[in-house]
């Protein structure tokens, strides 16, 4: 469910400043004649992976976020949902969360887009920021002050995921991430209507010419976008990925 921009304000307590066009560059944009709103982060910004309060309670929505930040000083200049969750909203894959490890690496084959392999891990560095496939990531652990696993993949080494087939009929709503090679430029994004995962990944192979890419979720993918004046609700999510700025004095 997307609510109107008349009540962002008054649900996350201030208007986008100049610290998020800096931060990060959300465009709408259309490929293949779908539509898709994307997001471009330099890995320079302080993005980090957010699932739990200080009280141990699932964050949930954006706005908690949100609040927890502006109480440090900080808000939110971007977000999306980051991953797979359990009913309980606990990740279902690999998470780690300012360096400690709350989940393993779950490297088998399941049930579910999960499951679909090769799936793959979305590593914040304390200098980049990439997507792995998950055998590369257990051959060779990064350093990663945040992590989330997911899956499919949607591009691997340039190429779409072997599985994905151009003529499904699978369509939702899906997020996703994609990465540099040098692990420099994060672009997030999010399908505006129902796409099936071929269509998907070819936005980050072709359009976006990214390297590596991974499937967050679908049908719940919701994204916070001060900048174009968007906050999606719905459920509660689990992990939840965001760009932290200065508040707005």
């Amino acid at each position: 469910m997307r609510w109107p921009a008349l009540l962002f304000p008054m649900l996350f307590g201030a208007l986008p400043g100049p610290a998020d066009a800096e931060a990060v560059a959300c465009e709408q944009i259309t490929h293949d004649g779908q539509p898709y709103t994307i997001c471009r982060v330099d890995a320079a910004q302080d993005l980090r992976l957010f699932l739990y309060n200080e009280a141990g309670e699932p964050f949930g929505q954006f706005g908690q976020v949100d609040q927890a930040l502006n109480a440090k000083g900080a808000r939110l200049a971007f977000a999306m949902n980051a991953g797979m969750y359990h009913a309980d909203r606990a990740p279902v894959g690999h998470y780690v969360e300012d360096g400690e490890e709350l989940r393993g690496v779950i490297a088998s084959a399941g049930p579910g887009n999960f499951g679909l392999l090769p799936n793959g891990i979305f590593c914040i560095g304390a200098d980049r920021a990439d997507v792995i496939e998950t055998r590369r990531y257990l051959d060779a652990p990064p350093e990663c002050r945040y992590a989330t696993q997911s899956g499919p993949m949607l591009v691997i080494d340039g190429a779409l995921h072997p599985r994905f087939l151009v003529d499904s009929d699978s369509r939702y709503v899906r997020n996703g991430v994609g990465t540099s090679e040098d692990g420099q430029q994060i672009v997030f994004a999010i399908s505006e209507t129902p796409v099936t995962f071929h269509e998907f990944g070819r936005l980050f192979r072709d359009r976006l010419a990214l390297p590596q890419a991974l499937f967050l979720d679908g049908n719940i993918s919701r994204l916070y976008a001060p900048g174009l004046n968007r906050a999606d609700f719905g459920r509660p999510m689990g992990p939840i990925v965001g760009v932290v700025v200065p508040a707005a004095e």
